[in-house]
């Protein structure tokens, strides 16, 4: 099967492709790397009358460094973040991230805004995101806004992103060189989505613990108690304990799915606390 017809309309920049979804209204598409939205045209799930190609807008694919944060346009793909050169601890994990995403074919293409905007529970950098305290740049004809990761993704392939706006930018703030990282997902094989994910950053000199479970429910979620028990007694929480939570945080109840989230988890927390 193929595409239904439609127009195909390159932008040269934030505000050409703002006018394009404005002119197409409903039935207008974003397309950044395509990765996500190929197959779903090609099946026919979606049927736009016109496709508003942001890839090539140069102000979307830089990737800024600066004192206090790193920036990644909407339209970086994950191979550019992958192949980055990496000086402190968030640089390493994006690179981490990045380059465990499916195969070298599909990170030359994706993007890291098309992947939080498609918002798949399974995706890494939405687990990523949330850990990191990230903030999405959104842009629309009143103006820009930013919105914290945790109020971004609203359920799975729901978002905070209105029909005529458009992600600009992915903001993660820096750590201090004592942070560490963790980050494990488990799948059947290379390529294929992960049945669970466990991402956990810690950051004494902020005084910063995060724990996340992904691919688990509608959206990645934060794990409070473990964060705080990992946060003052730097000991991986117990996976009975870690079951019970992500059940209550996320709505799962199937006994192996939970199992597979706390292994997920419990691996990135010792990960993160046997790095050097």
């Amino acid at each position: 099967m193929k595409p239904v017809d439609l127009s195909y309309h390159r932008a040269t920049s934030v505000d050409d492709a703002l006018v394009q979804l404005a002119v197409g209204g409903d039935g207008a598409k974003l397309l950044g790397g395509g990765q996500s939205l190929g197959p779903m045209l090609n099946l026919r799930l979606t049927r736009p009358s016109t496709l508003v190609d942001i890839s090539m807008v140069e102000s979307l694919r830089r990737i800024e460094s600066t004192s206090e944060s790193v920036v990644a346009g909407a339209a970086a793909t994950h191979a550019e973040i992958e192949d980055r050169p990496a000086s402190d601890p968030i640089e390493r994990a994006m690179r981490e991230v990045a380059a465990g995403i499916a195969y070298r074919a599909v990170r030359n293409r994706g993007t890291i805004g098309g992947s939080l905007v498609h918002a798949d529970p399974a995706a890494d950098w939405a687990s990523f995101a949330l850990c990191a305290d990230a903030r999405v740049r959104i842009r629309g004809a009143e103006g820009e806004r930013d919105v914290r990761m945790q109020d971004f993704t609203h359920a799975a392939y729901t978002t905070a992103l209105a029909p005529d706006e458009i992600v600009t930018r992915i903001e993660i703030p820096r750590a201090s060189a004592r942070a560490r990282f963790g980050f494990h997902k488990l799948c059947r094989k290379t390529g294929e989505l992960a049945e669970a994910i466990g991402v956990v950053l810690v950051d004494p000199d902020r005084r910063y613990c995060r724990v996340v479970t992904g691919a688990v429910g509608a959206k990645p979620v934060p794990l409070p108690a473990a964060a705080g028990l990992l946060a003052a007694t730097a000991v991986p929480p117990e996976p009975d304990a870690l079951c019970a939570e992500i059940a209550s945080c996320t709505g799962e109840h199937d006994p192996v799915k939970l199992h597979m989230a706390a292994v997920a988890v419990h691996r990135a927390v010792s990960r993160a606390l046997g790095a050097p």
